[in-house]
């Protein structure tokens, strides 16, 4: 699969089949996906890979606090910035429309979009799930570090034939994580990261995902 494709098929599935990931595969993944560049090559991501019974007692740990909504909720960053305004807020709630709107959910069911959403915590069907963290002190550098390992994954699941989702709505339940994996106390939590086979007849894996144009993103200067 060329770079390019992978790129271009590559979306956050929000439903995967039951099919088996093996540990060789995404062995073989991780391997490749520390050749991500990183400033200094500090190479500051953490990740524990998940599967089979210790992933089930983190889903049902997670169902036990949803029913008490945001009071559960203490995670250890803002997921969006709190002044998120203009073009894109618009873009985070147009996505989540689209999404809705292909499940043919409506704005004022706010009851079966919260049952959907709760799917972030089985992490969509998925057979793995990764939980990514680094140390506090990092800065923003290495967050962007972080950023480019989890592409650089996420595209060599694509050439596997595998899909993700990049999940940071699992950081709302941070201290919960904490009490199920061994993550260092003086480590942040980031997200986790679904990976498995995608569900192709699924509505929500098929909806398009609009993209800003790209004179909306770069400015060019000294050409002609």
């Amino acid at each position: 699969m060329k770079v390019s494709e992978a790129v271009q098929t590559r979306r956050s599935v929000r439903a995967f089949t039951d099919q088996p990931v093996e540990r060789e595969m995404l062995t073989r993944i991780l391997e490749k996906a520390q050749r991500s560049p990183s400033g200094g090559n500090t190479q500051p991501w953490h990740g524990i890979v998940l599967t089979g019974e210790p992933m089930q007692k983190l889903f049902d740990r997670i169902a036990e606090e949803f029913p008490k909504g945001r009071a559960a909720h203490a995670p250890e960053y803002h997921v969006y910035p709190p002044e998120l305004d203009g073009a894109y807020e618009q873009r985070r709630r147009g996505v989540g429309e689209d999404m809705y709107g292909a499940l043919e959910i409506s704005r004022e069911d706010k009851g079966k979009r919260l049952m959907w959403f709760a799917n972030n915590f089985r992490a969509f069907g998925a057979p793995v799930l990764m939980l990514v963290h680094t140390p506090k002190y990092m800065g923003p550098p290495q967050w962007s570090d972080i950023g480019m390992w989890l592409q650089t994954i996420g595209l060599l699941c694509r050439e596997e034939g595998l899909d993700t989702c990049f999940q940071e709505a699992w950081a709302v339940y941070s201290p919960q994580i904490r009490e199920m994996v061994d993550i260092p106390e003086d480590h942040i939590f980031f997200c986790g990261v679904a990976i498995g086979y995608r569900d192709e007849d699924a509505a929500v894996n098929q909806f398009e995902v609009k993209r800003a144009d790209i004179d909306e993103a770069v400015r060019w200067e000294g050409w002609q």
